[in-house]
């Protein structure tokens, strides 16, 4: 019989979308507040994969992600979506035109993958708990990053793949 054991520290990521750069911005010092220093900021990408997002978001949106310094336990990944999504609100409630001038979708990395947190159930989706589900949308496997059926086109990107080997390599150095 196998012995359960602690998951290994990972790393807190979280993708931030919006027109607007003082949505991104307001996103990263919330997570600061929240989660402590940022280790590594990617750019800030053009979102051109796909116009679903448009009626509630707008045209033109960037996204960026932030990982955070700390170890982050996997455990946590409910508790953070559940603070994403208050998040979001707010800053709807108090800002812009569109219904959803701020899209959050925190998750995690480890060195063999990166899982999204959400709040939709499909196949592919393993429920945690309190409406939230995980999403195994990479994984690293042959010195690369490699894609699912079901990995959201974006994700698929050479230049977020990039960003989140370095990421990897981030975490790998830091213990």
């Amino acid at each position: 019989m196998g012995q359960p054991l602690p998951h290994p520290p990972a790393l807190l990521l979280m993708a931030a979308f919006s027109r607007y750069d003082a949505a991104l911005d307001w996103a990263r010092q919330r997570a600061v507040d929240a989660w402590g220093p940022i280790a590594l900021e990617s750019p800030r990408f053009e979102f051109s994969e796909t116009r679903y997002y448009d009626a509630t978001m707008g045209p033109g949106l960037k996204k960026t992600f932030f990982a955070l310094e700390r170890p982050f336990d996997p455990a946590e990944l409910v508790e953070i979506k559940w603070a994403t999504n208050r998040w979001e609100e707010e800053y709807a409630a108090a800002s812009c035109a569109e219904p959803r001038p701020l899209n959050l979708d925190p998750g995690y990395l480890t060195a063999a993958k990166l899982v999204l947190a959400s709040t939709k159930d499909f196949a592919h989706r393993l429920y945690l708990s309190r409406g939230i589900y995980a999403e195994m949308t990479l994984q690293y496997k042959h010195h690369r990053w490699q894609s699912h059926e079901y990995t959201f086109p974006d994700y698929r990107r050479a230049d977020y793949q990039e960003f989140f080997t370095r990421c990897r390599e981030w975490l790998r150095n830091r213990d």
